[in-house]
């Protein structure tokens, strides 16, 4: 039999998918392990593609995506990301997660270094190897507010660093970048003459903070900065579509033809009931979008009620509909491990921390897209953290 290519070796599996895939083997289980959203979609999504596909709307459309797709999409992010860009600078994908891999096959030649964010998104570290690539994790510390350490990025870089990979709002993280944060990336990628791939998937779900795109922050410095930054966006989360598999890279200018022969390469192009159905729910009202915006809020709030309460610590998340939480004090060093065993005694399941890269260890993700109350059953079968150590009593007051 022919051997496989080498760089299939170097691939890793999910550590989410095998958590899912195991816990679909039991009874009775709360499942807070994937980004799945637990909302209706809006009816009137719903029945735009079920037109489509009675009017056997199926035919082939342009690599890109149908034209009145790519015009909302357009207006969209002029009006919700205070991006200003061109038709031909849009293209549809098969879900965000396709879009990376075509922003990264663009990109990236063999041998070459994308930095990733760690804890980050599992597919940024499978896709840069499905291309030959290397992934070089930068860490998000719990002590630096798991923001980005600009020293340290500097001290990874090497000849062969091609590009920074942005997630905010962060799976698994929940946290939001402010606008310093996201200027010195720019600064940062300017410096190093760096690509950067910035996935904005979670942008509609933020909490008493701002999402700044950093296609937007980049325009405002001019052709140079502007000229560096992709976006990856998706209605999988905003429109809790994530089965019909849209999304959307918004690329520089200048892209377009080379964007025709890959995309033809690898999908083609995607299926046109679900480009009908998109253009209805970006055109279309955004009630249902607030409405899960403030589900998931109020999920959340009552989540972080519980952990503190519990005395279990946990980072504050300000977007997207994830907990992160630290279960160090339980898991002996090795997350994955408890989180199987958690499966199977406690029937929750939860995302190992360590699927999302090493600085994960200890921590788990919940999924707060579920409903509050296995929510916050799913927190209650969490193990107690150790009770503080007794404070050794004060001595008494002597009497004169």
């Amino acid at each position: 039999m022919p051997r496989l290519a080498a760089h299939t070796d170097t691939v890793p599996p999910s550590g989410i998918r095998r958590l899912f895939e195991l816990a679909h083997s039991l009874d009775d289980v709360v499942y807070l392990v994937v980004g799945e959203p637990d909302v209706a979609v809006d009816p009137a999504v719903l029945a735009e593609g079920a037109a489509a596909w009675e009017a056997d709307d199926t035919a082939y459309t342009p690599n890109g995506g149908i034209t009145e797709l790519r015009e909302a999409i357009v207006d969209t992010v002029r009006e919700q990301n205070g991006i200003t860009t061109e038709l031909e600078r849009v293209w549809v994908t098969a879900g965000a997660t396709q879009g990376l891999y075509l922003a990264m096959s663009l990109l990236l030649d063999p041998g070459d270094e994308v930095l990733v964010p760690d804890p980050g998104y599992t597919t940024f570290t499978m896709n840069a190897h499905l291309v030959s690539a290397v992934p070089v994790p930068y860490p998000l510390r719990p002590a630096a507010g798991f923001t980005p350490d600009l020293d340290e990025l500097d001290r990874l870089i090497t000849p062969r660093t091609r590009v920074l990979i942005v997630n905010s709002p962060s799976n698994p993280l929940g946290a939001v970048f402010d606008r310093e944060t996201l200027d010195a990336l720019l600064d940062f990628a300017e410096r190093h003459d760096l690509w950067v791939i910035s996935d904005e998937v979670y942008e509609r779900f933020t909490y008493g903070v701002e999402h700044v795109s950093l296609a937007a922050l980049a325009a405002e410095r001019g052709d140079a900065a502007e000229n560096r930054v992709l976006t990856v966006f998706s209605a999988s989360k905003t429109y809790a579509l994530t089965g019909a598999r849209v999304g959307w890279l918004l690329t520089p200018p200048g892209f377009a033809p080379l964007l025709r022969a890959a995309q033809e390469a690898m999908v083609s192009c995607v299926n046109t009931p679900a480009q009908r159905a998109v253009v209805t729910a970006l055109r279309g009202s955004q009630q249902h979008v607030a409405d899960a915006a403030r589900h998931y809020r109020e999920n959340l709030d009552a989540a972080v009620a519980l952990l503190k309460e519990r005395g279990i610590a946990h980072l504050e998340p300000t977007g997207a509909f994830y907990l992160w939480v630290d279960v160090s004090y339980a898991t002996g060093g090795d997350v994955a491990e408890w989180a199987e065993r958690f499966l199977i005694e406690q029937r929750v399941a939860v995302a190992p921390g360590s699927a999302f890269g090493r600085t994960g260890e200890g921590w788990i993700r919940l999924c707060a897209a579920a409903s509050t109350d296995d929510l916050l059953e799913g927190i209650r079968r969490l193990p107690a953290p150790p009770a503080e150590p007794a404070r050794p009593a004060e001595p008494a007051a002597q009497k004169a």
